[in-house]
């Protein structure tokens, strides 16, 4: 007698139930060592941060050790190079964002039409983000913006200008300059590849409907960019809080405290008055301030992908 439905299935489930369970087990001890390790890289460092930050530990005088409590936390936030350095980092952020999201917003649709050359144009302008920090900080330095044989200073002197010492004069908006060149590419690859998944027949029916290049621009390309841009900003933010190579190649800080951000105040506590505490502390502040702005621009994109899965 065939057997109904409602009969094969409490037979049915323990089954599946019981043959999954190992499973699960051996995937589990299969995972172990990785996670492990992985704990291990994250906790062993942040741990020994931690310690140090509530530590006296100089290593110009190594005799004074012990636990300081929030000294080092007091002494970091009262120094007077600290707000600056907040400051800058707030700035050198914000405006190599606004630089890398603007143009790269506008190479994207640029590139998004058929010319000459599309494919040679578009590694070119996208090979600026392979080239290491160090590097592109020189070739900027030596090559760009000298004040005697740099490209710019030749430029101005044969229309008639006197050369700028760019980093004398100009120190934070060199190195806006040097960050915003290194990470427009990035804006602009995903950027372009977001605006290539465009669905075509919408801009055809827009052109039909009489739609011009600046209406089609914000009402349907600028929309379908919303949630990459957003991409773009959390992932740009968090590498740009850590930037130090281009400050220590060109600057080093200043002139004075100029061009000094959070990353290279750490640096010059750590590595050039050699005190760990005051470095760790730093640290800790960087991981905090890091986190806070994680926090909220991961929140941030959440609502954009939630609003982009209601509509």
């Amino acid at each position: 007698m065939p057997h109904s439905p409602s009969t094969l299935a409490p037979s049915f489930q323990p089954v599946q139930a019981n043959s999954d369970s190992p499973r699960r087990s051996r995937a589990r001890w299969l995972m172990s060592p990785s996670v492990a390790v992985l704990f291990l890289w994250m906790a062993v460092p942040l741990a020994m941060t931690i310690w140090f930050s509530f530590s006296r530990y100089n290593l110009l005088n190594p005799d004074i050790s012990g636990f300081a409590g929030i000294s080092n936390y007091h002494f970091l936030i009262t120094d007077p190079s600290f707000w600056p350095a907040i400051f800058n980092t707030i700035v050198l952020v914000g405006s190599v964002l606004l630089i890398s999201v603007v143009g790269g917003v506008l190479m994207s649709v640029l590139f998004d039409r058929k010319f000459p050359g599309q494919g040679i144009a578009r590694v070119l302008a996208i090979s600026p983000f392979f080239v290491m920090p160090t590097v592109s900080a020189l070739v900027w330095k030596n090559m760009i913006l000298h004040p005697v044989y740099g490209v710019l200073a030749v430029a101005m002197r044969a229309i008639g200008l006197e050369p700028i010492d760019w980093f004398s004069n100009y120190p934070m908006l060199s190195v806006i300059m040097i960050v915003a060149w290194q990470w427009l590419p990035f804006a602009f690859l995903i950027l372009f590849t977001a605006i290539q998944s465009l669905d075509q027949e919408q801009k055809e029916a827009a052109r039909i409907d009489g739609a011009g290049p600046f209406s089609m621009f914000f009402y349907i390309t600028l929309p379908h960019l919303r949630r990459p841009i957003a991409v773009v900003v959390m992932i740009e933010t968090i590498f740009l809080l850590s930037i130090f190579a281009e400050i220590y190649t060109t600057t080093g800080g200043g002139p004075g405290i100029a061009t000094t951000n959070l990353s290279y105040l750490i640096y010059s506590l750590g590595l050039q008055q050699f005190d760990i505490g005051l470095a760790s502390a730093g640290g800790m502040l960087a991981v905090i301030l890091a986190n806070i702005v994680s926090f909220f621009l991961v929140r941030m994109l959440a609502k954009n992908l939630k609003g982009e899965y209601e509509s």
